[in-house]
């Protein structure tokens, strides 16, 4: 398949055409970008002639080589712009006119002192979307903080209600980063909607803490409305019950009794119905109060059977079941693969092909696959820049031996 650079080979997929300059780097914009580029959004990755995106040093890495750029980069294109020279600043605002979205996650400034800041380049685009991720903010004490995923957890309170015996547990994958580009993504999506209505364009501002304490489920009106501070409580929910894990034979498993009626459908599975009209476990209030007396009898009666067993009798029965499962168990699973969440990407950077993650929005219609892998550093940047600027060879050999590009 050729490479354009205003419009998507893929006409059906739904940000066709939407052309996004990417200056993000490590995780939260360009997974954010990630989620545009599937969809057909023309990213053009923005990185630091000769040294790039910090995360090209992540691993799992072999031989220097980043399997985790590579993931969170595909489908986008590579162009290396050094926007400290004034060359490469004016290539920038040209490539401003010509855009839809700048997308930055920088310490908050960082723009504004290269000369590029939102109210710049409004001038030079007024319909542009310009969309930033930072730690905590913009305009408040702790704006200037650098900021990573382990921050954003402990500060916003979700390592306070995670973990077992009162300990404070990180969350494994980087969810400050994950959930703050999903965001992104959506309320990029949002202006540009409202844009295409009205041709306004947007400053959009999504933080770090601000995203972990909009997860924090129940235990915010926990606190405001019956005055509790939520602790630890390992894998048990803290809103209902029985909904956590218990005891196979032959492993753990999730059970989520998520309304009265599964639980009394549950305690009949148990052949214990006269459990559902105990006063201590007959409405949810009750079996969460009471959980530390609830979960012993079900493991009793669970720890009798296997998985397979308990598998068969409660999804039978209608209620939520799953199984932990591991990345092992889950690579090789069947819905996984039927639902086509393992992409296989040839990467020419790794000299390799790698599996990973697809995405989990299926638009159907359109063709579900990566286009394209994550760029070497500038592989694009003659390409772009003749393309969209009109430039020359020889223009582009004077950037070159200037260090712009």
């Amino acid at each position: 398949m050729g490479d354009t650079f205003v419009k998507s080979e893929l006409n059906e997929k739904p940000l066709t055409g939407v052309v996004v300059l990417d200056l993000s780097q490590a995780y939260a914009g360009p997974f954010c970008t990630m989620h545009m580029a599937d969809q057909g959004a023309t990213v053009i990755k923005i990185e630091v002639p000769g040294r790039g995106d910090q995360s090209r040093t992540w691993e799992p890495v072999k031989e220097g080589k980043s399997a985790y750029f590579s993931y969170i980069n595909r489908n986008k294109y590579g162009l290396s712009l050094n926007l400290k020279a004034e060359d490469g600043k004016e290539i920038f605002k040209k490539l401003v006119k010509k855009a839809d979205v700048v997308i930055e996650n920088f310490r908050v400034g960082t723009m504004d002192k290269l000369g590029l800041g939102y109210d710049v380049l409004k001038e030079t685009n007024p319909s542009i979307i310009y969309a930033q991720i930072t730690g905590f903010g913009l305009n408040n004490r702790l704006a200037m903080r650098p900021c990573y995923d382990p921050i954003a957890q402990a500060m916003g309170g979700i390592m306070s209600i995670t973990g077992f015996d009162g300990q404070p547990t990180k969350i494994g994958p980087a969810i400050a980063d994950s959930v703050s580009g999903t965001y992104m993504s959506a309320a990029i999506a949002m202006a540009l909607y409202q844009r295409a209505k009205t041709g306004m364009g947007r400053y959009i501002d999504v933080s770090m803490l601000d995203t972990i304490f909009s997860l924090l489920d129940s235990a915010v009106p926990e606190y405001t409305y019956k005055g509790n501070v939520s602790k630890p409580n390992g894998n048990d929910d803290l809103s209902i019950a029985p909904f956590g894990s218990f005891v196979a034979k032959d492993g753990q498993f999730m059970l989520a009794c998520g309304s009265d009626k599964f639980f009394n459908s549950f305690c009949e599975l148990m052949g214990n119905p006269a459990l559902a009209e105990d006063p201590r476990f007959c409405e949810n209030s009750g079996r969460v109060q009471n959980t530390p007396e609830l979960k012993p009898i079900i493991n009793a009666w669970t720890s009798q059977h296997t998985l397979d067993e308990l598998e068969e009798m409660i999804v039978g029965a209608g209620i939520p079941f799953g199984r932990i499962q591991n990345v092992k168990d889950l690579c090789e699973m069947d819905v996984i693969r039927e639902r086509n969440m393992l992409w296989e990407i040839d990467d020419p950077f790794l000299g390799e092909k790698i599996i990973v993650p697809g995405t989990p929005i299926k638009m159907h219609g359109c063709a579900d696959a990566p286009q394209r892998p994550a760029p070497m550093i500038g592989q694009h940047t003659s390409k772009i820049l003749s393309e969209m600027l009109g430039m020359g060879e020889k223009e582009l050999e004077e950037l070159r031996n200037n260090g712009v590009i």
